[in-house]
């Protein structure tokens, strides 16, 4: 078969060569996008990574393409519907790094409670010891919201009780069973943010979840509370999030994602759009501002990056490709 890896890092390609010696392989370190379509297009398998945005118009540009292959857990940049039309099989990488994006949001909220950053940055660019600003609070006994109790959740529901937090839960399936064995409780949404000091975000970006924290709920939030998002940016309106943060109804926020960030680091592609719409261009103003926040950290969608994450990836990718070959698929992407 032939088969084009995209966004790809030098190292992936021995283990690909290795493991795939009988197929016709691309190597590429390019995204694909529909404005910026590769000139080779006859690949029977396609594999990028989550900058690319695989609609209707990228996906139809390969004529022979019969599976999509994205290397992460979420599938947001993948047109299902057109997949189903077509017959083209979408696929990705569930639970990679479960630990991995759990570690880095406890991580973000440890900085930002113990003033990690602000104490760094001093230090370095001043020398001096003073402590007049840096004062923190404990994570022992603060009550931590998590939003998703799925295979990350429950990691970060874990590692909140190691620091002797309370845990509340939502998610619109919950798991009971394993609410009772780990010792937290489910909540409606609404209370999950009335309640906590701290709010997690690890669910899947659909259509039900965008927006999730939006300013008609936000004000509910008691002021104070950090909010982490290592998912995906448009769970949280960007507009409600500044509002929150000028306000002072968040003490603070670690975002690992922003809604378009893709266009807020790539400005050049965004201006290419034409006449990108208003709300776009509105929410990529205000993730500037979200940037110079002295109390917002923002990291480039770095959650999951970690050696062992990074080659789990690759090699549940390579099996779900030699499994397709063998004519089964694992691992669909579907519509949740």
């Amino acid at each position: 078969m032939k088969i084009g890896f995209f966004e790809l890092e030098g190292w992936e390609e021995p283990i690909i060569k290795e493991l795939l010696p009988d197929d016709e392989l691309f190597f590429s370190k390019d995204k694909i996008f529909p404005e910026m379509l590769p000139e080779k297009n006859d690949f029977d398998i396609v594999s990028v990574f989550v900058n690319s945005k695989m609609d209707a118009k990228s996906l139809g540009y390969f004529p022979n393409l019969k599976m999509i292959s994205t290397r992460s857990t979420g599938y947001d940049h993948l047109d299902l519907d057109y997949c189903a039309q077509k017959g083209i099989a979408p696929v990705f990488v569930p639970g990679y790094g479960n630990n991995t994006v759990a570690e880095y949001a406890f991580g973000l909220l440890l900085n930002l409670t113990r003033k990690m950053y602000m104490s760094i940055d001093q230090l370095k660019e001043t020398g001096s010891f003073n402590l007049a600003g840096m004062r923190g609070i404990d994570l022992n006994g603060k009550t931590m919201g998590i939003i998703g109790t799925g295979r990350i959740g429950k990691i970060a529901i874990k590692i909140a009780k190691g620091f002797g937090m309370n845990v509340i839960a939502y998610d619109p399936f919950p798991d009971e069973n394993y609410a009772k064995e780990a010792g937290y409780s489910y909540v409606s949404l609404e209370d999950l943010l009335k309640n906590s000091d701290a709010i997690s975000i690890h669910v899947p970006y659909t259509k039900e979840t965008h927006h999730l924290i939006n300013k008609n709920n936000i004000g509910l939030i008691k002021k104070g509370v950090y909010l982490i998002n290592t998912a995906r940016g448009g769970i949280v309106e960007t507009d409600a999030l500044v509002k929150a943060l000028e306000s002072g109804i968040l003490a603070g926020a670690g975002l690992d994602v922003l809604e378009e960030e893709g266009e807020t680091k790539d400005e050049m592609f965004f201006m290419r759009e034409g006449n990108p719409r208003e709300e776009k261009m509105k929410t990529v103003i205000e993730n500037h501002i979200l940037m110079k926040m002295p109390n917002v950290l923002i990291t480039p969608h770095n959650a999951f990056n970690t050696n062992e994450a990074l080659e789990r990836i690759l090699r549940t990718t390579l099996d779900t490709i030699k499994s397709f070959k063998e004519g089964k698929i694992i691992n669909e992407a579907k519509k949740i």
